[in-house]
């Protein structure tokens, strides 16, 4: 029975491409596709509930590899009647009298700033299971969210309004896996996430007696060109005259001497 190649992801991330590539290049492999929460976007690793994850940084790096895949802007989520909606965009100055419903370390260009961590007044985080209900708190006016785009996109509703904020660090999205793990399977799911086709190798192929056939390089074919070209051109030169001593110190070309025409003085 075929081995299942798990895939987690982290919320607001969409693998679908990549898993329509994994199920078209390889059938037979049965596969598992699952969501994470932050905290355990890199633990569903070292626990072996799956073999990949594509995560959002930061993560405890430590035995992991990981392949950067694309960056997020970030956003600020507020009720639809907050003055952010009359915005295109803003500053975290703009938001520094604000109350956000997250931990300030997790956005710290907004916690340099805040009025109520600078005057020591910023009242206690609510309880709260997950993102959706944070995203209720935030409908009621309650305060704000600074979040990656996709998990605003994600938990996006009527009675909530966003805006990119300009001088907030963007997110990195990567996909991780262990170093000490790296399986054929997992060179596989890394070549379809860099654009390799199925028909790409990454390899020189072998031929029966089991010896590798040195690829020629574009360079070198280049170089013969090239050096082709120089042999041809030498050919078609007309040969030089010939120079004939005439007196002491001066010399005449033999062409030049058809002509009547001295070449040196």
């Amino acid at each position: 029975m075929p081995v299942t190649f798990s895939i987690a992801f982290a919320a607001g991330v969409t693998p679908t491409k990549w898993t329509r590539a994994w199920a078209e290049r390889r059938p037979d492999q049965p596969l598992e596709v699952f969501r994470t929460t932050p905290d355990e976007q890199s633990a569903v690793l070292r626990d072996g509930r799956a073999q990949v994850s594509i995560v959002r940084l930061p993560i405890d790096e430590h035995d992991l590899s990981l392949i950067a895949l694309y960056r997020e802007i970030p956003v600020v989520v507020a009720a639809k009647d907050h003055f952010i909606a009359d915005a295109d965009s803003l500053l975290v100055a703009d938001l520094a009298d604000e109350h956000l419903l997250q931990d300030p370390d997790a956005v710290p260009e907004w916690r340099d700033v805040a009025t109520e961590v600078r005057d020591g007044i910023r009242r206690p985080l609510a309880a709260v299971r997950d993102m959706d209900e944070t995203m209720e708190l935030v409908a009621a006016g309650v305060g704000i969210v600074i979040v990656p785009h996709s998990i605003a996109r994600l938990h996006s509703r009527k009675d909530l309004v966003s805006r990119p904020v300009e001088d907030v660090a963007e997110s990195q999205v990567s996909l991780a896996w262990l170093a000490a793990e790296t399986t054929e399977d997992i060179e596989e799911f890394i070549g379809i996430v860099r654009g390799r086709t199925k028909a790409s190798s990454r390899v020189d192929s072998v031929p029966a007696g089991g010896e590798k056939i040195k690829k020629e390089k574009k360079t070198d074919k280049a170089k013969a060109a090239a050096k082709a070209l120089r042999v041809a051109a030498a050919k078609a030169k007309p040969a030089v005259a010939k120079k004939t001593q005439s007196a002491p110190g001066r010399t005449r070309s033999t062409a030049n001497l058809k002509l009547g025409k001295r070449t040196g003085r």
